[in-house]
């Protein structure tokens, strides 16, 4: 039966790999296929329709509601000049120094990074900061690595990120906080490595051989600066107070964020203006947040199948054969194994990897925390590296490369980083 059910897996893959299937839907086929084989009814107790469907779909609610939250103060980044101002700033201050502009650029990312995630992250630093970098001689991959590698060092703080692994792995968020705090050194050194490094190996390219990136900083952009013009000074605090508040006070994710979102409000926002304000940028922050949404309930629905007993009764002999129990062999083969995560692999976090994730746990191969250590690591190279990824996609485009020449150029520093997580994982939790 387990073998089974690894076969099915397998074509779930297959499918999302090659694109026969969204991942959204072909994790939910994967997920009833998985009940059935495992010998569970249609309705009643550890049911497909009552336990996987019904009860996984909402098993995620509080991520979905971070990432909503997330996505609304996204928006208002945007929209108040927030974003546009750090950047500016920024770049203003580095003047023609590109190694400068780019650990500023950087920096702005990672902040952006603590907020909100995928495609709207990159979006909000790169817009100015990738023709800036790019204006004074960065590279373009180097351009579109260093808004990556930014995004994934602030991806540790990200609070949409610290709910979904606390309710997915049921674990406290203080946990998944503890943990976190340990891997973002390791995430902030292998990106600040990144810009010294590329930019060193690769010199100085000159703008004007970059003409077809320079024409595109951005839709409507030089009206919309004439319009909102810089944000105040107290207003750029906006994306720490979350952090602030979730770190340094340990208050829940969800008022944390409403927090930021009326910090960015009041301080940007004339009183007659609010209304209208709160209610666009809501909307928008819906429309962000609909396929992250749309993945969490599927995931949901996975976990809730490969939860089974029926599924954990087949799977646990297999899992624990192949599982590495030493800890040195624990960061070689988990190390060796980092590809997989790539192209909506099958230990990507956001696909099969969090029904594999559930698996571990579940079969009692690894204690949650220990996973926790896996797929947090793993989380930070697919979201810098895999040529798949909303945020890489659109950081590459914008500069003007390929997904896979970032991949190629980042891939050896975010390796670093999962391997980093590993031993921290093997040394403390195994």
């Amino acid at each position: 039966m387990g073998v089974v059910i690894l076969l099915i897996m397998a074509a779930g893959v297959a499918a999302m790999l090659t694109r026969k299937l969204p991942t959204a839907f072909a994790l939910v086929l994967l997920a009833v296929a998985i009940a059935l084989v495992s010998g569970a009814p249609l309705t009643g107790k550890n049911s497909v329709l009552d336990t996987v469907l019904q009860e996984g779909a909402p098993a995620l609610a509080a991520t979905m509601i971070a990432i909503l939250l997330g996505s609304w103060l996204g928006k208002l980044l945007d929209e108040t000049g927030i974003a546009g101002t750090l950047v500016r700033k920024i770049v203003e201050f580095g003047g023609d120094r590109p190694v400068v502009v780019a650990l500023g650029v950087l920096a702005v990312s990672t902040l952006v990074g603590t907020v909100t995630g995928s495609a709207p992250a990159a979006m909000l630093a790169g817009i100015i900061g990738i023709p800036a970098m790019i204006a004074v001689g960065i590279p373009k991959a180097t351009a579109a690595g260093t808004i990556l590698m930014g995004i994934a060092a602030g991806m540790p703080f990200e609070l949409p990120v610290w709910q979904f692994f606390s309710t997915a792995l049921e674990l406290p968020v203080h946990t998944v906080r503890g943990f976190m705090i340990k891997l973002f050194p390791f995430a902030l050194v292998a990106a600040v490595l990144f810009v010294l490094i590329e930019n060193r190996r690769k010199g100085v390219e000159h703008s004007w051989s970059l003409k077809s990136v320079a024409e595109r900083p951005g839709p409507n952009s030089g009206t919309r600066r004439k319009q909102l013009g810089d944000a105040p000074w107290y207003a750029l605090f906006t994306p720490a107070v979350p952090l602030i508040l979730a770190l340094g006070f340990d208050i829940a994710i969800i008022p944390s964020l409403l927090a930021g979102v009326l910090y960015a409000l009041v301080t940007t926002t004339r009183p007659r203006e609010m209304n209208k304000r709160l209610l666009r940028t809501l909307y928008a922050g819906f429309e962000v947040a609909a396929p992250p949404i749309t993945l969490f309930i599927s995931i949901g629905i996975l976990l809730a199948a490969v939860k089974l007993p029926g599924a954990v009764d087949a799977l646990e002999p297999l899992v624990k054969a192949v599982s590495p129990q030493n800890a040195v062999l624990f960061v070689l083969v988990f190390t060796v194994l980092v590809p997989l995560c790539l192209y909506r692999g099958p230990l990507n976090v956001f696909g099969l990897g969090a029904g594999i994730a559930g698996v571990l746990i579940a079969a009692g191969v690894y204690p949650a925390i220990a996973v926790l250590g896996l797929t947090t690591s793993y989380n930070q190279v697919f979201g810098v590296a895999d040529p798949t990824s909303t945020q890489t996609v659109w950081a590459a485009q914008y500069a003007g490369v390929t997904p896979q020449t970032v991949m190629v150029r980042t891939l050896p520093y975010v390796w670093c980083v999962a391997l980093g997580g590993f031993c921290v994982t093997a040394v403390q939790y195994l």
